[in-house]
């Protein structure tokens, strides 16, 4: 079937989202695929498609194309909506749970998909018109979800340091600060979440929605997710020196939550306090 393909200009963070079934070969991505749309939990992109057919009686085809790409758009969203409710917020509750038991955040989704950008529109040779649309995981959706006592760490970058007096040696590499955490979990059957915990063996938080800069993780999310260990440590989120560790076991219901070993957890708590990446939620989790 032949099809004539119409990009529309959408925003550069939607831009950044590449279809893939579970991770993109190129990026690594962490993509989830469910029923009418796709999460991208790396770029940050909620999507979703739908189709609309073109009306008996419209008079020519310019009227029959529009009222075809309306109607898939209103499909588009309608399936839209069904992807964000079975987003996982943290290991125990999805957006659909919260919008159960509060109508504030029924009106605040339904703001959010009017607001949802038209990804891209497509003609189908027989009149039908394919549209895809799309909003960011973060922003307006994160903020509504991430508590707001995550808001008592401070944002603002540090000061930069003084430089070094002449006669100190430079900081061998080895002992540069790390640049973030890289926490692989792959065989465990972990899920990702907008609001993971990273918890030592006994049971104590090391990473979550109180320990970041609510202002970081509404802007950029609270960790990014990959495939593959090495492109999540490439990755801008962490790159130049990060902490690699490995998930021990799966906590919480959806199995969102990680845990590390203790020793593992003493050299995060360590280099965190020293360095301050998890406050500006320059984590990377590597799932299956």
């Amino acid at each position: 079937m032949r099809r004539v393909l119409v990009i529309l200009p959408v925003l550069a963070v939607l831009l950044a989202a590449a279809p893939a079934l579970a991770g993109d070969p190129v990026s690594g991505a962490y993509v989830q695929k469910v029923s009418g749309g796709r999460v991208d939990w790396e770029a940050g992109v909620v999507t979703a498609t739908g189709l609309g057919a073109p009306p008996r009686g419209a008079h020519g085809r310019a009227e029959s194309r529009a009222l075809a790409a309306r109607a898939a758009t209103v499909v588009a969203r309608r399936n839209l909506l069904e992807v964000i409710k079975g987003v996982q917020v943290d290991s125990t509750t999805t957006v659909e749970n919260f919008m159960v038991v509060s109508d504030t955040v029924v009106n605040e989704v339904q703001g959010v998909l009017q607001n949802s950008v038209i990804q891209d529109t497509v003609y189908l040779s027989d009149g039908a018109v394919e549209v895809t649309v799309a909003v960011p995981l973060r922003g307006a959706l994160a903020d509504m979800f991430i508590p707001p006592a995550a808001s008592s760490v401070p944002s603002a970058a540090p000061a930069a340091p003084a430089a070094p007096a002449p006669e100190k040696a430079a900081r061998p590499a080895k002992d540069a600060l790390p640049t973030g955490l890289v926490v692989d979990a792959k065989g465990l059957g972990a899920r990702p979440a907008m609001t993971p915990r990273i918890l030592d063996q006994s049971g104590r938080e090391l990473f979550g929605s109180a320990v970041v800069s609510r202002e970081f993780a509404i802007q950029q999310g609270m960790a990014g997710y990959a495939k593959d260990p090495a492109q999540a440590a490439a990755n801008p989120r962490v790159a130049g020196n990060p902490l690699v560790v490995k998930a021990v076991a799966v906590a919480g219901p959806s199995g969102a939550d990680l845990v590390i070993a203790d020793a593992d957890a003493a050299r995060v708590r360590e280099a965190a306090a020293a360095a301050k990446f998890l406050e500006k939620c320059r984590v990377m989790i590597v799932l299956d």
